[in-house]
């Protein structure tokens, strides 16, 4: 029998896209979370499907979270 891989090996670009992912996420907290947040969660998937699986998972969500944290920041400062 052969063994049939069941998930992708992880490559260096899946790692750098998942750091970006990450770096992304801390930059959509702070400067501009609607488009950070999108970099970040875009980065994310695709650095989980070239096969960092669960930390480029974690990248996007993070980015999620930054952008919604970073739009209440914004809402919270503009209103006061």
């Amino acid at each position: 029998m052969a063994d049939i891989p069941t998930a992708r090996p992880r490559s260096n670009a899946a790692r750098i896209l998942t750091i970006v992912g990450f770096v992304f996420a801390v930059l959509a907290l702070l400067l501009n979370p609607i488009i950070f947040g999108v970099l970040g969660v875009v980065a994310g998937i695709v650095g989980a499907v070239l096969g960092d699986k669960p930390l480029g998972w974690y990248a996007a969500a993070a980015s999620v979270a930054g952008a919604v944290i970073g739009m209440l920041i914004a809402a919270a400062i503009l209103n006061n």
